[in-house]
């Protein structure tokens, strides 16, 4: 008796990269066609305006007539000017208090409230600052922390006689505004990072809780490690605000007193529109520019190259 054996329906391969990629061109041009209108908005709205800045950073012009040519003497200047040197300084400054206390913050606050019963209630105060505009935030912080102001009339009261000047003394009203900015930017960084809590995985955390982890060591082993993604996300958006930081610093001391609280998006507008050199203003804006895309560059390539040893 003859046994008839049936074999399994064979498995269609799927065809090789090359061959994958040779279907790609026949879709190639129509893609290019409608995401041409986009990268042509782009082009006009910002390609083309910082090429015009670069050029007007080679030049010597007031606003009047046509631009002088200078080559890199708008450069040698700025970099040679004690104002520029102390913007540069304010702006790192900017730069690790908004590290530091908006991203700290708003993950504090979202992994403290993350578990409690209507934990949207907690958060509300936090976000609430946020849909004020900057200079809102500076008219505010200007009543709390100006001479004889509410904090002063505090410390008065707590026995302080003579406390310190907040938006007069360097470096301490740069350090006054970090915070007001701070209290502004900290509740965007809340929800983010909540979204992030609530997109983590709960069979590895309830398995760790089996294991005994809590506390510090489940936030640590556990909780950060997989916050990763949203925090490459808040840490990139907060470094390239805190580098062109303008509108509370305007609102609260213009730079002063004496240029003392300027930093490099101060210095440029002060340079540009107020001492009308706008030549020096757009060789600042360069290098602001190239800095920033530099260092977010350098972050995120950096937190990409971790993920793939991950």
């Amino acid at each position: 008796m003859s046994v008839t054996v049936e074999r399994p329906p064979a498995v269609e391969k799927a065809p090789p990269p090359r061959a994958r990629r040779a279907h790609r061109p026949q879709y190639q041009w129509p893609a290019r066609l409608f995401v041409s209108p986009a990268l042509l908005l782009c082009a006009v709205l910002l390609y083309l305006p910082f090429l015009y800045t670069c050029y007007l950073s080679l030049t010597d012009y007031n606003g009047l007539g046509d631009p002088t040519w200078a080559g890199f003497a708008k450069f040698s200047a700025m970099f040679t000017d004690p104002s520029f040197t102390h913007s540069l300084l304010n702006t790192l400054y900017w730069v690790v208090g908004t590290l530091v206390l908006p991203v700290g913050g708003g993950l504090l606050v979202a992994t403290l409230v993350h578990d409690l019963k209507h934990s949207t209630w907690y958060r509300l105060p936090f976000l609430i600052p946020y849909a004020l505009s900057g200079v809102a935030v500076g008219v505010i912080w200007i009543f709390i922390l100006q001479t004889g102001g509410a904090l002063d009339q505090l410390c008065h009261a707590l026995g302080w006689a003579h406390p310190p000047r907040w938006l007069i003394d360097s470096p301490l009203n740069t350090f006054s505004m970090i915070v007001a900015s701070s209290w502004q930017q900290v509740g965007v960084n809340v929800l983010l990072f909540t979204v992030g809590l609530q997109s983590i995985p709960k069979e590895p955390l309830e398995a760790a809780r089996v294991d005994g982890a809590s506390g510090w060591t489940m936030f640590r082993r556990m909780t950060w490690p997989m916050l990763t993604p949203i925090t490459t996300v808040v840490v990139g958006l907060s470094l390239v605000a805190s580098l062109k930081q303008f509108d509370v610093i305007y609102a609260m001391t213009q730079g002063g007193p004496g240029r003392k609280s300027e930093t490099l998006a101060l210095t440029m507008y002060r340079d540009s529109f107020i001492n009308n050199d706008y030549g020096l203003g757009a060789a600042i804006a360069v290098f602001l520019t190239l800095v920033t895309v530099s260092a977010a560059m350098l972050y995120l390539r950096r937190q990409l190259s971790d993920a793939k040893e991950m």
